[in-house]
C-alpha cells in the first residue's frame, strides 16, 4: 500500500481522500438507516455489507462525475484560491445531498419498505401536502436533521486535512503536464467504469441488487441517491418480449366478461370505503381477537372476507387505480403519476354509469392531494368532495385534512343527496403519520406497542360513526359496503416486515340484509379483484379490462405486486419472487415465520409455470400501457 501511495500523484491522492470522505458518509448513513429499521433486516449477512460498499462506490462514481472530471483536468491552476473554493463548495454540495437522501429514507422506508425513487418528487409536488407537512416533518424527524449537521461537520473537518499547498515552479511544468495528462487518461476512465458498475453491456441498476441477493435486503444495500438517479428516466416502460404472443395469450389476458350472480337486487348502491393503513396486523378478526378494531371486527363477522387478501402496492396513490380500475403499479412510478396516468381505462364509475349509477369520491384531504381529484375525474366520478367542499377547518388536523370522526358521518349524510343507485368511494386519512389523536379522544382509543395502534383505534371509532349515520339514511338497506385498506402501514413487527406478510390487508364485502353470505374464504384475493367481483355481484353484463379476477371465477386466486425492482406473486401457498427475467425465490407465505426457507429448488416444474404466468402479465401490462390499450373495446389480444 505504501508503494502505491508513493506512485500516485499528490492531486490524485487528494482526490481519493476526498472521495473516501464521501464513501465514509454513505456507509455511516447506511448504519443509521439499519439501526432505525433493524426489524426489516433480520437476515443480513456479511456479504450484504460488502455488496453495499460496491453500490456506494457506484453511487460516488455517478454523482461525483463532474467533480473528478474537472479536478483531473491537466491544468496548472490547482493552487489558485478560486479553484480551491469552487471544489470545496462542489464537494460539500454533492456530499450533503448524498447524506440527506440516505437520511431521508431512515424514516420514509418505514412506510414504503423500499428506497425512495425519483417519483417521490412528483408526488410531493402535487397539491398542498408538502406545505402542510413540512413543520410536522421537522418536529417528528429532528434527529435526522441533527445527524445531517453532525455528518456534514465531520466531512468538513476531514476535508480540511486533504488541503495541500505545493506551489508549482517553472522548471517542473513539463513534469506537471506529463503526470497530469497520464492521470487524466487513466484515473478518469477508471472512475467512470466504477460509476457504470463494471464493463457490462448495461450499467448496473436497481435490479442487480435483487438479482443476486435476498430481495428483502436490497434496501439495505442500495443508497437512496443510487435509486434516485437510476429512476430519473424510468417514467416510461419498455416493451418486453419474454414469450411469443400466442403463448402470452394462453397464459394471461386482462379481457373479461362479467357473470351476474343474482346475489343482490339490480340497482343496489355501493359504498366503497378505503381505510388508510389498516393492515391485517392490527385487525382483531384476523388475530384471534387481539387488535384495535372492535367495530370493524363486528362488520367482518357478518361479511365475506378473506384469510389471504393482499394490497397491490405500498402507497395510497397505488391503491386507488388498483381498486377502482383493476390496474396495478408494476413499475417504479405509481400509475397515477406515471406517463400513463391519463390513459383510457375501464373504471367502476364509468362502467356503472351505463347502468344509471351516479358516483362520488370523498377524501377529507386538501383538494389536489395525491392527485386524487384529477384521477377521480379521469375515472368518471360525477362528484369530488374534499376538504374544500367540507368547508369547516375547525375539524382540520393541521396536517392532512379533515378528521375522520367528522368527515365520515358528513359523507354518510352527503350520500343521501345522490340519485340512487349510486357508487361512492370514501377514502379515510386520519390513521396516517403523524397519527394525530384529538384531545377529546385520547382517553377513548386503545393504545399498543406501536404509535399507529392508537391511530387505528381512532379510525375504527370514526368508521363506527360513519355506519351510525348511514343507518339513519333511506339508502342503507339497499347498499353493498366494500371495505378495504389502501396498504399496510409502517410496522416494527419483524413478521410483517417480511415480503410474505408485508401486503396483507383486510378486504370485506358487507350487506346489511345479509344478501352476501358471511364467510372467511381461504381463496387468495387482491385489490385488483374488487372491480370484477363487484360487477358480478351487481349483475352488470359487460366486457371489461382488468388485471384482477372475480371471486366467483373458478380459477385459482392470485396476487401480484412490485417493489424495489422485484415482482412478488402469490398463488397456492407460495410467494414467488421474480426479477431479471426469472423466478429467484419461492416461500410459503402461510407460515408465520420471520426466517422463511427458500424452497425454489424443490418445485422446479411449478416454478416454471408460475414464472411464465408472471412473464405474460408483465409483457401484457407494459405493452398495453405503452399503446394506451387498457380498455376492453380497444385492447388487442
Amino acid at each position: 500500500m505504501t508503494r502505491i501511495g508513493e506512485i500516485l500523484p499528490s492531486h490524485v491522492k487528494t482526490l481519493l481522500n476526498r472521495l473516501g470522505i464521501a464513501l465514509l458518509m454513505l456507509y455511516l448513513t447506511r448504519l443509521i438507516f439499519l439501526f432505525f429499521n433493524l426489524s426489516a433486516f433480520q437476515n443480513l449477512t456479511f456479504a450484504d455489507f460488502f455488496v453495499a460498499i460496491w453500490f456506494d462506490l457506484i453511487t460516488m462514481g455517478l454523482f461525483f462525475l463532474p467533480y473528478y472530471g474537472l479536478y483531473l483536468l491537466p491544468l496548472p491552476i490547482r493552487e489558485y484560491k478560486l479553484y480551491k473554493v469552487f471544489f470545496k463548495i462542489s464537494f460539500h454540495l454533492i456530499n450533503t445531498l448524498l447524506i440527506a437522501l440516505n437520511l431521508m429514507d431512515v424514516e420514509y422506508f418505514i412506510y414504503t419498505s423500499k428506497r425512495s425513487t425519483f417519483d417521490l418528487f412528483s408526488m410531493l409536488s402535487t397539491g398542498d401536502d408538502l406545505s402542510q407537512l413540512w413543520m410536522t416533518f421537522l418536529r417528528d424527524f429532528w434527529i435526522l436533521i441533527l445527524f445531517l449537521i453532525v455528518l456534514v461537520t465531520i466531512s468538513e473537518i476531514l476535508y480540511r486535512k486533504t488541503q495541500v499547498t505545493r506551489p508549482l515552479s517553472s522548471n517542473k511544468r513539463f513534469s506537471f503536464y506529463k503526470v497530469n495528462i497520464i492521470s487524466f487518461i487513466l484515473i478518469g476512465p477508471l472512475f467512470f467504469i466504477i460509476g457504470r458498475g463494471g464493463f457490462g453491456l448495461k450499467p448496473t441498476g436497481i435490479i442487480e441488487a435483487s438479482r443476486y441477493y435476498k430481495t428483502e435486503n436490497t434496501a439495505f444495500m442500495l443508497p437512496t441517491a443510487f435509486t434516485m438517479i437510476k429512476t430519473i428516466d424510468q417514467g416510461s416502460l419498455e416493451l418486453k418480449k419474454y414469450l411469443p404472443l400466442e403463448k402470452e395469450q394462453q397464459l394471461f389476458s386482462p379481457i373479461h366478461t362479467s357473470h351476474p350472480q343474482q346475489i343482490l337486487p339490480n340497482g343496489t348502491n355501493v359504498v366503497l370505503i378505503m381505510l388508510e393503513s389498516f393492515g391485517t396486523e392490527f385487525i382483531g378478526a384476523f388475530n384471534d381477537g387481539k387488535g384495535y378494531t372492535p367495530f370493524f371486527d363486528s362488520i367482518i363477522d357478518q361479511s365475506l372476507s378473506f384469510n389471504y387478501s393482499f394490497a397491490n402496492g405500498k402507497k395510497s396513490i397505488e391503491a386507488v387505480p388498483a381498486i377502482i380500475a383493476s390496474v396495478p403499479t408494476l413499475m417504479e412510478n405509481p400509475y397515477i403519476s406515471s406517463p400513463y396516468g391519463d390513459n383510457k381505462i375501464n373504471t367502476l364509475p364509468n362502467i356503472l354509469k351505463k347502468s344509471g349509477y351516479e358516483s362520488a369520491f370523498f377524501h377529507g384531504a386538501t383538494n389536489g392531494s395525491m392527485r386524487f381529484d384529477g384521477f377521480a375525474k379521469i375515472c368518471g366520478y360525477d362528484h369530488y368532495f374534499g376538504r374544500h367542499e367540507y368547508d369547516n377547518d375547525d375539524h382540520f388536523d393541521e396536517t392532512w385534512g379533515i378528521l375522520d370522526e367528522y368527515f365520515n358521518p358528513w359523507t354518510a349524510r352527503k350520500l343521501t343527496e345522490l340519485k340512487e343507485p349510486f357508487f361512492s368511494t370514501l377514502f379515510t386519512l386520519s390513521s396516517h403519520h403523524p397519527y394525530f389523536i384529538p384531545k377529546h379522544m385520547k382517553k377513548k382509543v386503545k393504545y399498543g406497542p406501536q404509535q399507529i395502534c392508537a391511530s387505528i383505534s381512532y379510525g375504527d371509532i370514526a368508521l363506527r360513526k360513519f355506519f351510525e349515520e348511514a343507518k339513519k339514511q333511506p339508502w342503507y338497506d339497499n347498499t353493498l359496503f366494500v371495505i378495504v385498506a389502501d396498504h399496510t402501514p409502517a410496522t416494527k413487527t419483524p413478521l410483517y416486515n417480511q415480503r410474505s406478510h408485508m401486503f396483507r390487508i383486510p378486504i370485506v364485502f358487507y350487506h346489511p340484509k345479509g344478501n352476501v353470505k358471511p364467510e372467511k374464504s381461504d381463496k387468495i384475493f387482491q385489490q385488483l379483484d374488487i372491480l370484477p367481483t363487484l360487477l358480478d355481484m351487481l349483475n352488470i353484463e359487460t366486457k371489461y379490462y382488468a388485471f384482477g379476477n372475480s371471486f366467483f371465477d373458478p380459477t385459482e386466486g392470485e396476487s401480484i405486486t412490485y417493489l424495489g425492482g422485484s415482482y412478488y406473486y402469490f398463488r397456492d401457498e407460495h410467494m414467488t419472487v421474480f426479477s431479471g427475467k426469472k423466478a429467484r425465490n419461492l416461500y410459503n407465505f402461510t407460515v408465520k415465520d420471520v426466517d422463511l426457507s427458500d424452497s425454489i429448488s424443490h418445485y422446479n416444474m411449478e416454478v416454471g409455470l408460475v414464472e411464465n404466468r408472471i412473464k405474460a402479465m408483465i409483457q401484457r401490462y407494459n405493452r398495453d400501457l405503452i399503446l394506451n390499450q387498457t380498455i376492453a373495446d380497444e385492447a388487442k389480444n
